[in-house]
């Protein structure tokens, strides 16, 4: 059987086989599962690529588990993706003080404007009263503290999904880490390439989750040029072989791939969220700040809808997800799957069926070699006289 090859620089970097990055996608809303727990970062690592863990809304001992969990499974490399927000360096993981105060009493604090929309929806959907209450260990509210865990388990591959990881690098490479950093313009790609990181992901609007304004096409490119000769990964809108051999074309040594691999066997989404990237098409997303206060793209969905129609400003994150969150968990418990949905890309249109990981990394690879040994060549004639 031929065995495919398809090397760029961040291959012998990392040792990985092929130049695909299964995203860290975890959880959006309080209530839901991380997508990228151990079973599909590992399924993507062992067939050659890196599949990196969403440890956001994890515990740090849930975080911990999946670490191990994934060394049980493959020798082979692999990462955690983590959200830092400023200030992470100072961070105690000290939140004592907060073990008295509930949710509840906390929402008593925002707009009322805001809490009468959620509270009239929940009584007109017949909602259980869940009182979701997060956990104060989660990775989110002690980042440092997640971090550190990283260093202790010797992760291979670190990815700040949100934040600049600088007060980390010297550490981490201390001890063989590869940083990475996720950015949505050049301004931030240069602020985060200058903190020593080796890897910048160039993200483009086309993204599901949080998301920025610029298109993947065009930012890669202006990335690429802007934090040279630091390698970049290009995300948004790629879920085969066609977006990797687009993103070489553009300069990127990688893709970083999140909507193709919520819709796997390995996948820990809901089934209902994967049938959802499947049945979209590429107008099936929006962008929205309803449920994290920051822009996000997911797959439409009738709360999007009512919220747009009632005129409501969002609030800043994390108040947002603060009035979100027992309305979310209330939807999900009844499966209200038009009410709720998945974080996904415009890229969703593509993903026509649940599959292997194994199988969507392999198509993608071999997509693009075929593109770029096959069907280019026949399809253009080139020369420079």
């Amino acid at each position: 059987m031929t065995k495919s090859v398809l090397k760029t620089k961040i291959c012998d970097m990392i040792g990985m086989e092929y130049p695909v990055f299964c995203a860290g996608m975890g959880s959006i809303y309080f209530g839901m599962k991380s997508v990228t727990g151990s079973k599909l970062a590992a399924a993507v690592s062992e067939a050659g690529g890196i599949g990196v863990i969403g440890a956001a809304m994890m515990t740090l001992d849930e975080m911990r588990q999946a670490i191990r969990e994934v060394k049980e499974i493959t020798k082979k490399p692999f990462g955690v993706d983590l959200l830092l927000p400023s200030g992470v360096e100072e961070n105690a993981g000290d939140l004592s003080g907060l073990k008295n105060i509930s949710i509840k009493e906390l929402q008593e604090y925002l707009p009322k404007e805001q809490r009468d929309f959620v509270d009239s929806l929940m009584k007109e959907l017949n909602l259980k009263d869940i009182s979701f209450e997060p956990n104060l260990n989660m990775t989110l509210m002690r980042p440092r503290d997640a971090v550190d865990i990283c260093l202790e388990e010797k992760v291979p591959v670190f990815a700040a999904g949100l934040g600049n990881p600088a007060f980390m690098v010297d550490e981490a490479h201390a001890q063989g880490m590869v940083v990475m950093g996720l950015v949505g313009n050049v301004k931030n790609a240069k602020r985060v390439a200058a903190s020593g990181v080796d890897i910048i992901i160039a993200q483009g609007t086309e993204a599901g989750g949080h998301t920025g304004r610029v298109g993947t096409l065009a930012l890669v490119p202006q990335v690429v040029d802007a934090v040279s000769p630091v390698p970049v990964l290009a995300a948004g809108g790629i879920a085969d072989g066609r977006g990797l051999a687009a993103a070489l074309t553009l300069g990127a040594e990688g893709v970083w791939v999140g909507t193709a691999f919520i819709a796997t066997e390995e996948s820990d989404d809901y089934q209902f969220n994967k049938e959802k990237i499947v049945s979209a098409d590429e107008e099936g997303t929006q962008i929205t700040k309803i449920f994290t206060g920051k822009t996000m793209r997911g797959i439409k969905n009738e709360l999007m809808r009512r919220w747009d129609e009632a005129g409501l400003q969002t609030l800043p994150m994390p108040l947002q997800s603060l009035l979100m969150a027992d309305l979310v968990c209330g939807l999900i418990e009844e499966e209200r799957t038009d009410y709720i949905s998945p974080p996904g890309g415009q890229a969703a249109g593509l993903v026509k069926e649940i599959r292997p990981a194994r199988k969507v990394l392999e198509d993608i690879v071999k997509g693009a070699i075929n593109i770029m040994t096959v069907d280019i060549p026949n399809r253009v004639e080139a020369s420079e006289k």
